[in-house]
């Protein structure tokens, strides 16, 4: 039990590290997702996280492996990716299917607050759509800073990981 608690709370403080600055200066610092990551492979060394070493490992790979083509189609930022894929050292390879699906709903109903609150819900579901449809010909235009449709997506993923570790 204490070794749940203690993997639990690591990566709580790291993902919920990462969401707040992400939406203090829209970046997720090397640091804290080179320290999760490295949190989550000792923890797993020795025996804490409940997860093997080899699961801690595998998980960042498929943390990577999920996340990556949403990056490469300008969806999310680089440290968004590198934090999902920490947070899968604590949690293991069979849990990050299930903390990706928990993130891209918590960060969806999330986009959906933002576009109402600045009211752009017609252009942001727009511009979602053309994204998907053209494969991301238009991320340059979402990009642009007069667009107004970026958001801190680290606090969907602390959502989506803690969601799923609660699942273990």
């Amino acid at each position: 039990m204490l070794s749940n608690v203690v993997a639990l709370s690591t990566l709580a403080a790291g993902v919920g590290a990462g969401a707040i600055i992400d939406m203090r200066s829209r970046r997720v610092p090397n640091e804290i997702t080179g320290g999760l990551a490295a949190a989550g492979l000792l923890l797993a060394a020795f025996g804490v996280s409940g997860v093997s070493l080899a699961s801690s490992f595998l998980g960042l790979v498929v943390g990577l492996a999920l996340m990556m083509p949403g990056h490469v189609l300008g969806a999310t930022g680089a440290g968004d990716v590198k934090l999902f894929a920490a947070a899968g050292t604590i949690i293991g390879a069979a849990s990050m299917p299930w903390a990706f699906v928990y993130t891209a709903l918590a960060g969806g109903l999330i986009g959906l607050g933002v576009a109402v609150s600045r009211r752009r819900l017609k252009e942001t579901i727009g511009g979602t759509a053309a994204l998907i449809a053209t494969r991301g010909a238009n991320a340059a235009e979402i990009d642009s800073p007069r667009a107004n449709n970026r958001f801190a997506y680290a606090p969907a993923i602390a959502i989506g990981v803690v969601l799923a570790a609660w699942r273990m």
